[in-house]
């Protein structure tokens, strides 16, 4: 590919969407970039001096995700659309369909037509999740070796139980669905387990970060309940954009994961870096017990019996063998992302 041929990369603020920058300018590449709003450039700085550093250029584009035709002007000759962009989910929303299911299919299709009107594109990339593999630990009881890949779909979550996950697997249907419906461009879905690592900007947003403040602040002291996450480094989760970018063979659905932690493992790996100045936790609490207590913290009986027992773990040889990935230490990411929250006063330094 001409690396004059500018690629866009939606979402540009956000914390993947960073280090996807950041490695695109860094090989030289010239990037669209949409943002909400290019007039707030203190929000812009760190992929400002990304590309004072670099041999690429970046331009920055106004874009709203539920604006249509927004994204037109942004992806006038880019033969690579990268989509990052997705509704940031707040916890206490009111309406799962108006404020996470809607915002996230739509967004989706609204890039994608932007696509279709834009003659140059040959390839979109597009951010999903793990996610939409899987609905409930409980399924991975009904998987042929005992991990999610990519032949899986979450087919149990809806707009009432696990709505973010329903938005992710809903977003990602329909962006295979608008590909198959025509044959200029090619789709590539990337679906990430849950990212840590370092993040280029103190306000990046994303749901690991809430995970790392309860372990902080002391709410998982006397023990964590009996769950496990897919993890997997932001620096890691960037190559894979950028390899399904660029490489010609890239086809279909990746999983990203480094592997799988409890959330016990993770304190101990925090404990091991940061010592016992912080509340880490030291304890699994048995899933009966938190059963009990479970409405207090804002997880229903149904989300406790369905998710908690169950360790789960991905495949990821795909991405190994296709896009050259090569993971990182989970446990050193979750360290790493810890120190940035540090660093940046998210987490108050003790002793």
């Amino acid at each position: 590919m001409d690396q004059n041929t500018p690629i866009l990369v939606t979402g540009a603020t956000g914390y993947v969407a960073g280090w996807i920058i950041e490695r695109l300018l860094t090989q030289g590449y010239t990037v669209h970039a949409t943002v909400r709003d290019p007039a707030k450039t203190e929000k812009l700085k760190h992929l400002t001096d990304i590309a004072e550093k670099s041999s690429g250029q970046i331009h920055f584009f106004q874009a709203d995700l539920l604006t249509p035709n927004a994204f037109d002007q942004a992806m006038q000759g880019c033969e690579i659309v990268i989509h990052t962009a997705s509704p940031f989910v707040i916890t206490n929303y009111k309406d799962a369909v108006k404020d996470i299911i809607e915002p996230a299919v739509n967004g989706t299709a609204n890039v994608l037509e932007s696509v279709n009107r834009t003659a140059s594109v040959q390839r979109v990339v597009v951010t999903s999740s793990i996610a939409a593999t899987y609905g409930d630990a409980i399924e991975i009881e009904n998987t042929p070796n005992n991990e999610f890949d990519e032949s899986c779909w979450n087919t149990t979550s809806n707009e009432n139980h696990q709505p973010y996950s329903y938005s992710k697997v809903a977003a990602e249907r329909k962006a295979w669905e608008m590909a198959e419906q025509q044959n200029r461009w090619s789709l590539v879905c990337i679906n990430p387990a849950l990212v840590m690592g370092p993040s280029l900007t103190p306000s990046s947003q994303s749901g690991s970060i809430e995970l790392l403040q309860q372990f902080a602040n002391g709410v998982t002291l006397l023990g964590v309940p009996p769950m496990w996450n897919g993890i997997v480094d932001v620096r890691d989760v960037a190559d894979a954009h950028v390899a399904a970018a660029l490489s010609n063979d890239a086809q279909g659905r990746y999983i990203i994961s480094g592997g799988s932690l409890s959330l016990l493992e993770m304190g101990q790996a925090l404990t091991k870096r940061f010592g016992y100045r912080y509340p880490f936790p030291h304890f699994t609490v048995p899933k009966t017990a938190f059963s009990f207590i479970s409405p207090l913290l804002g997880y229903t009986r149904e989300f406790v019996k369905l998710n908690m027992g169950y360790p789960i773990y991905f495949n990821a040889t795909r991405s190994q063998q296709e896009l050259g990935i090569h993971y990182r230490d989970i446990r050193e990411s979750v360290c790493d992302h810890f120190q940035q929250l540090l660093d940046d006063g998210v987490i108050k330094k003790r002793g």
